[in-house]
């Protein structure tokens, strides 16, 4: 990734267990004005702190509405965790300005989520 140029991140917390979320399941679509969906960014996982830095990969960040979708059930049957509340977890946000870059941490627990446009 060069420097200085605009992406968009991710940060998965466990608040149960108080610890990174890794190997969650990560995908990167932006919806276009007529609704079609262009896939940017399939099959990434968040690595042993939470985290997928660069989820745009090669593709420039351009305005638009996008969705993170989240394979959060998979994290809950990995640690034995019963029941799975939440199986999937999809954000839409909107990105306005390309000159800065995005983050969009998400924050687990059993029966409980939470996110927020981060720095």
């Amino acid at each position: 990734m060069a420097e200085g140029r605009p992406t968009i991140s991710t940060h998965v917390l466990d608040l149960e267990l108080g610890t990174p979320a890794a190997g969650v399941a990560v995908d990167l679509s932006r919806i276009g004005a007529d609704g079609s969906v262009l896939d940017l960014a399939l099959g990434r996982t968040t690595d042993r702190d939470g985290r997928v830095a660069d989820l745009l990969g090669d593709v420039d960040l351009a305005a638009g509405i996008y969705e993170i979708r989240f394979d959060v059930a998979a994290h809950d049957i990995d640690k034995k965790r019963r029941p799975r509340f939440f199986w999937t977890v999809a954000l839409h946000f909107e990105v306005t300005d390309t000159s800065r870059s995005y983050h969009v941490p998400l924050l687990l627990s059993p029966y409980g989520l939470a996110t927020y446009r981060g720095s």
